[in-house]
């Protein structure tokens, strides 16, 4: 069974977008930070997306190997991100690219088949594809980058739930500019 990870940059006050769909807040990241994006997407053999996050990757990632001045590492985060294979949830887009597979159906129903597949863990990104996925139980780990921020209201990070969901910290880290990682696993 496949291991499903949410994992996203936060605002401290525990948003992933400021009002109006501004990340502005989160800036470049730190060398090692984008290091250890680039390794967390490295261990995902598939990517899970909402539309939103699909449009903001998809906008620059398929040639963030050929930008002016890219480092050696968004050379390697762009070429890894067009080699893993994605699945993009969304009833409103009808094509996408890039080793990807678009469903247009319900994704509970299609991340929990995913789930049971044999595999490496998958990663899932986008507040509202996200917390689907929370309030049907099918999350197992959270990778939360905390940015030292405040926003004061935007996209939340957590979504409304039915019942409590009891998690394990099993990693810290700190990271230049005061950004914090913490990682969770869900209690089973």
């Amino acid at each position: 069974m496949r291991k499903l990870i949410f994992g996203m940059n936060v605002t401290l006050d525990g948003y992933i977008a400021a009002t109006g769909v501004d990340i502005g807040w989160s800036g470049p990241p730190s060398d090692e930070l984008f290091q250890w994006w680039l390794d967390w997407e490295r261990a995902n053999d598939l990517s899970l997306y909402g539309r939103k996050l699909w449009e903001a990757m998809s906008s620059y990632w398929p040639t963030g190997d050929q930008q002016p001045g890219a480092t050696p590492a968004q050379i390697e985060f762009a070429r890894n991100w067009r080699d893993t294979p994605k699945v993009v949830f969304s009833s409103t887009i009808d094509k996408v690219d890039w080793n990807t597979r678009l469903v247009t159906g319900d994704p509970v129903a299609e991340i929990t088949r995913l789930k049971a597949e044999d595999g490496g863990p998958m990663g899932i990104g986008g507040a509202t594809l996200a917390g689907a996925a929370m309030r049907a139980g099918l999350i197992d780990a959270y990778a939360i980058v905390t940015h030292p921020v405040l926003v004061g209201g935007g996209t939340p990070f957590f979504t409304a739930l039915d019942s409590w969901v009891n998690l394990d910290l099993v990693e810290t880290r700190t990271f230049p500019g005061g950004v914090v990682l913490t990682r969770y696993e869900t209690k089973r």
